[in-house]
Formats: C-alpha cells, sequence, structure tokens
C-alpha cells in the first residue's frame, strides 16, 4: 500500500461499510516502546476517523514482537473480535536475532489469522535502524499504523 514516494500514510480511498459495530482488538510490543506507541497512536486514530467505536477497541501488550503471536491468537480466538491489528518494531542488529524473530512472527501471525478465519494484520517494523523506525513510525515516510488500519478496515469491507 505504500506510495511511489514512500509515504505509508497514503492510501487509496475505498468505499468503507459502516465499521461501528466491528471490534478491533491491537497487540503492541512493548520492545521499542516509543515507535510502538506512535504506531499504536495513528493505527486508534485512524480507525476512530473511519468510524469504529472507541468502545469496540480492545488494547493488550506483549512484551517483545516474538510475543504477537500468541497475544494475536488469544485475541482472535474470542468470537466477538472481528480483526486483530499487531504492532511491532525489530531493528536490525549483528545477529541473525533479526531475521529469526521476523520469519516467525510473520508466519506466526499468518496461521493465527488463517486458523481463526479473521484478519490478523502484520503491522511490524522491520527497518535497519532505529532511524528508519522512527521515519515510518510518524515521520518523514508517514506512519504505519495508518496503514495497518487501512488494512483491517479493507480487509473487513471486502470480505
Amino acid at each position: 500500500m505504500s506510495s511511489a514516494d514512500k509515504n505509508l500514510s497514503s492510501y487509496t480511498s475505498v468505499n468503507i461499510n459502516d465499521i461501528s459495530q466491528k471490534k478491533f482488538a491491537i497487540v503492541i510490543s512493548e520492545w521499542n516502546n516509543s515507535v510502538t506507541e506512535s504506531l499504536y497512536a495513528a493505527t486508534l486514530g485512524t480507525l476512530l476517523e473511519h468510524g469504529a467505536s472507541k468502545d469496540n477497541i480492545f488494547t493488550s501488550y506483549v512484551p517483545g514482537s516474538f510475543e504477537l503471536t500468541l497475544g494475536a491468537q488469544r485475541l482472535a480466538q474470542k468470537e466477538d473480535i472481528d480483526a486483530v491489528i499487531c504492532l511491532g518494531c525489530v531493528i536490525q542488529g549483528e545477529t541473525r536475532h533479526f531475521d529469526f524473530i521476523c520469519s516467525a512472527v510473520a508466519h506466526g501471525l499468518t496461521d493465527v489469522g488463517l486458523k481463526y478465519d479473521k484478519p490478523v494484520i502484520f503491522g511490524v517494523l522491520t527497518p535497519d535502524t532505529y532511524q528508519q523506525a522512527l521515519d515510518r513510525a510518524g515521520g518523514k515516510h508517514g506512519n504505519k499504523g495508518d496503514e495497518a488500519a487501512i488494512t483491517a478496515i479493507k480487509m473487513l469491507t471486502h470480505l
């Protein structure tokens, strides 16, 4: 959904159904919390801007991005939750830890969505540097939290 100018907050407008009765769960990694809290603020704001009810948005925190999978599963298994949005940030380091975490989280969240037949959104930044993370969490490249919220809305609108 990124545009050519790499502004992740730009997205194609769609006919959005009424989402005021839809229930959203947002799972947020506490690791790199200055980044993930900015992603959360954008996600929440975008959901509300498009008609979600604040009473129908549930927030849960997990220690790190690796734990997003179990957090998402616990929320997705609730029948009244329509979509789960997962927010995290894994910054490339000097070891292969980055590769293992990113791969496990991507596969795990995909599996949760398929298991519970509902949108589970991958709103996890995987930048090379902390500055790149900031640039995508409200900086010069917009806010990936906006994109995560719009993705959840589009999935509910188009399914």
